[in-house]
């Protein structure tokens, strides 16, 4: 009696053949069946000085029943292959091509996951940087609204009280004295905000919270929120302290180029723009990892005061010695991230610079007239809201 080798799963029984009566058909069929089946290691004895193949043709089913025999079989055995796994992709800071700059954090254990779709990766930053640029204007027009009411009522509440003192004009020296003081309250709001980042980024344990929110990457989970809180977010010492230097500079200009209000919106919409062009640049090339900085804003606020007083006079903070016009400036600056964003240097986000020096440009050439100067039917909508809404006590209209 023949028996089944050890470990290859079949039990002993008579099978029916013609050839060989029952133990040679026995055998045969069961190194068909290893063989078949592949659970086991082919059985290769001769017996009774018959051959294993000419032992096979004689007892094996037809060809149609032996694909469907292996087919079940192969069913019930399980041998199926696994599904690949997506492995989530890690930063290029380990390869030759990427070399991390001192002003980005490190983010060797951060995974990224870049869309097999690349292009669809930029439909939701592509509504994000339209919806919050728009709500930006809108918010700027009615705080323009309701800081003018809020003047005129104080205004007409000084004349109730004592029209005799209060009927005499505002003084000039009083009026430059608040719009110096609403100028500094702005760009100290911008710098205090940079500021409180900065030492965000110093406590260890909201490090992996400050990457993925706190930095701009189209092959991050998080796409759209990294666009503004990037603006203000700064891992060096240094490049806070370079790009807050410029914002002072430059802050004083552009306010009385634009007003506060008017201010606040281009600044926050630059920040979310030069990252939308940043997001563009990076799916294009292939070239993924994170951005953080002001620059971007920043290059707006230097491009339209340069496009606004190309003649004005600049120099280098190092070099006072060496003074060149606004206009000069604004392009080498121009030229300088064309070709960085071209070559692919890494030491800044060349492309977010260029992007928000274009809008810059374009927002004082263009934008003002085209977005600035249409509010009044937004302005009108708010207005008749707050003279139609209910008087404080539940009074009529």
């Amino acid at each position: 009696m023949v028996l089944p080798r050890p470990g290859s799963g079949f039990r002993l029984g008579l099978v029916r053949s013609g050839h060989g009566g029952p133990e040679v058909g026995k055998m045969a069929w069961r190194g068909w069946a290893q063989r078949s089946w592949g659970c086991g290691q082919a059985w290769t004895p001769p017996v009774g000085g018959r051959s294993y193949e000419e032992l096979t043709a004689a007892l094996a089913p037809s060809r149609l029943l032996r694909r469907r025999f292996n087919f079940f079989i192969q069913q019930k055995c399980g041998f199926r292959k696994a599904p690949r796994k997506v492995e989530p992709r890690r930063s290029d800071t380990s390869s030759e091509a990427y070399k991390r700059s001192a002003l980005i954090p490190p983010v060797e254990e951060t995974a990224f996951y870049p869309s097999p779709y690349p292009i669809r990766t930029l439909v939701k930053p592509l509504f994000f940087t339209v919806g919050f640029t728009g709500c930006a204007f809108g918010s700027a027009a009615i705080w323009q609204y309701e800081s003018l009411k809020s003047r005129v009522q104080s205004y007409f509440d000084g004349i109730k009280a004592d029209w005799l003192d209060s009927i005499r004009p505002q003084k000039e020296g009083d009026f430059r004295k608040e719009v110096k003081i609403n100028m500094a309250f702005v760009y100290s709001s911008i710098i205090a905000a940079n500021v409180f980042v900065f030492c965000l980024w110093r406590v260890p344990s909201l490090q992996r919270t400050m990457i993925r929110y706190f930095t701009s990457n189209p092959a991050s989970k998080v796409l759209c929120s990294p666009m503004l809180l990037s603006t203000f977010s700064h891992f060096s010492l240094f490049h806070m302290a370079a790009n807050m230097y410029v914002l002072w500079s430059f802050s004083s200009s552009i306010v009385n180029i634009l007003g506060q209000e008017q201010f606040m919106a281009v600044y926050l919409s630059a920040g979310v723009i030069s990252n939308f062009v940043s997001y563009v640049c990076k799916v294009a090339t292939g070239r993924y990892g994170p951005s953080l900085g002001a620059s971007g804003a920043i290059m707006t606020v230097l491009a339209a005061v340069c496009t606004k007083i190309p003649e004005g006079r600049l120099a280098i903070i190092f070099l006072p010695m060496f003074t060149f016009t606004a206009g000069n400036a604004l392009k080498a600056i121009i030229a300088m991230d064309t070709a960085g964003m071209i070559l692919g240097w890494k030491f800044f986000d060349h492309a977010a610079h260029l992007g928000g020096a274009l809008f810059g440009i374009w927002y004082i050439t263009y934008g003002h007239e085209l977005i600035w100067k249409n509010r009044e039917p937004l302005v009108k909508i708010w207005h008749e809201m707050r003279t139609n809404s209910p008087k404080k006590g539940g009074g009529p209209k």
